[in-house]
Formats: C-alpha cells, structure tokens, sequence
C-alpha cells in the first residue's frame, strides 16, 4: 500500500498529529516499535492500523502496555500481534482493565486461555471488568471447560454479540428445522456458528436440504460444517460426490462427515482419484472447470436413496 495511503489513514483519525514535532513525538515510538519486533516495512501499515499509537506517551502509556502484554504473552511476536490488533479505544482503558480482567481469569482458575483470548481478541480484555465478569460467568455456566480454547471462542461470540442479535440468530436456526437442544448444541461444539450472517447460514441450510438431502439434525452434529465457503469447499466436495452417487460408484448412506470436515488430501484420495478411472472428469468437476450439466447431471437428478444418511 502507498505510504500517502497509510498518513491520509492517521491524519484522518488524528488531525492534531500534524502539529507535533515528528523527531520528538514519533522518532522514539517508531524506534521502540522496531525494537520489539515491527518490521521497517510493516511500520507505516502497523500505524495507520492504530493512529493513537502516536498519539499517546511513550513512557506512561506504550512501554507500560508493552511490558504488560509481555509478561503474559512472554514473545514479541505475540506482543506485536496483539497490539496490531488493538483497536484504538482499547488504548484509553488498557492498563486498567486488562489487568484487573487478567487477574479475574486466573482468580476462577482460567489461566491457560489468556494468552489465546489476549492475542485473538484484545478488545475482549479491555472491556469493563463488571461486564467482562459476566460474560465469563455466563459461558462458564453453559458448561464450557476453560482449559480449552472453545471457551474462549465463547466469550468472544458473547462480546461481540447484543442480546437482541442473539435471540436473533436462535431464531434463525429454529426457523431452518433446527431443535432446541441442537441450536445449544451446535453452540457448544462449535461458537463461532452463532457469529455467521443469517444470509450464510440459510444459504448453507439450503443447499444442505434441498440439494444433498442431509437435514438439520446430521448438521447439527457436525456443526463446523456450516463455517465451510460453499463457493469454495461445499459445492465443489458435494458435486463430485454427487456424481458419484447417480452413477451408482457409492452408495447413499454416505456421511456428511466424511464429505466436509476431511482434509483436501482425504477427499481426493477417497472421492476423486480412486474414481477417476471410472469418471476421468471428476478432477475438472471438484475443480469447477466443469458443471455437473456439462457432464449431463444436475443437483436436482434422482438417485435411489433419496435421502443422504443423518448419522
């Protein structure tokens, strides 16, 4: 990115800085910033990122939040990671909220997903320690165990998230077939479900439905099937699974399991070369240099099970 971009980015947000002296208010942050590991390059984009980096004291603001991040983070890399992730309000209440919300953490006996939570979402532990503390009491009563790094995607779904646009997203899964008990189900096994666009998600559930036969309840128990492009990995898996089935090479009580969540590696090895004799296309098919009607099939072809295996 042009340079002239990255300066236009930081007098937008921070007009006044055109009026400090750049040897004594930016030489020495830029030099502090180089020292703990921002590249010469990288400089311009990290700033523009976070104007108020160059706004606020060296001494009483940046080298204090650094020495913070550090003693909980340990690397540099991870320091720089997060502070490029810094928004700038998050600066204002850092010091003092980071660390009382850090010490909560480690009071209910959460400690080894800190440095996950720190470095993915820095905006999570910078928020007020009363609303912080109930956010982690509230995933902590559905049950989430917080050694492990899904209780922290928790959190970070019910930060970034309004009461109003939860009941909203509950809503959504009910209306697509989905129970109750799935809708907290899918939650559980997987957070980040409840953070897709409801345009995603119905679209998914669609194309899931409608055109493979797989229904709510095999979705809800393989639920990061619904995180999956499905320009980019579901449409091309299940075209060529497809195929497969209307020519009869596999049977239909195939597992969505064992279609989308497999590497890329997997599925060529067991969907595509192991056919290819019998299907020399299926290549250009999985690649999309070929559509199913180009080969003479379709999504809404008829095979002899109807209906894809839910289990």
């Amino acid at each position: 990115m042009d340079s002239t971009i990255h300066i236009s980015k930081i007098v937008k947000h921070r007009p006044r800085l055109l009026l400090a002296k750049p040897e004594e208010t930016f030489l020495p942050k830029f030099e502090f910033l180089r020292s703990i590991g921002v590249s010469r390059s990288g400089l311009p984009l990290f700033v523009s990122r976070n104007p108020d980096l160059l706004a606020r004291s060296l001494e009483r603001c940046l080298i204090p939040i650094y020495e913070i991040l550090k003693s909980v983070l340990i690397s540099d890399v991870k320091v720089v990671t997060t502070l490029n992730r810094m928004e700038n309000r998050s600066l204002y209440s850092f010091q003092k909220t980071f660390s009382n919300n850090t010490s909560l953490l480690r009071e209910l006996g959460i400690s080894q997903s800190i440095s996950y939570l720190v470095t993915q979402s820095p905006s999570v532990m910078c928020q007020k320690v009363g609303k912080f503390a109930e956010v982690i009491k509230k995933v902590m009563k559905l049950g989430f165990d917080p050694s492990k790094l899904i209780f922290v995607e928790a959190v970070r779904v019910f930060h970034f998230m309004s009461h109003k646009t939860w009941e909203h997203k509950l809503e959504v899964y009910r209306r697509l077939g989905f129970s109750e008990d799935e809708v907290w189900s899918i939650f559980r096994k997987h957070p980040k479900c409840m953070s897709l666009s409801e345009k995603n998600v119905m679209g998914t559930m669609d194309f899931f439905v409608r055109k493979m036969g797989w229904q709510p309840a095999a979705v809800a128990r393989f639920p990061t099937v619904l995180c999956y492009s499905l320009e980019r990995r579901i449409i091309p898996r299940c075209s060529v699974v497809r195929v497969l089935l209307l020519k009869g090479l596999i049977k239909g009580d195939i597992h969505l399991s064992s279609v989308l969540p497999p590497s890329e590696k997997y599925f060529l090895e067991r969907f595509v070369i192991k056919y290819q004799e019998h299907v020399p296309q299926l290549l250009d098919i999985y690649q999309r240099k070929m559509s199913l009607t180009e080969l003479g099939f379709g999504f809404d072809d008829k095979f002899k099970i109807s209906a894809l295996k839910s289990v």
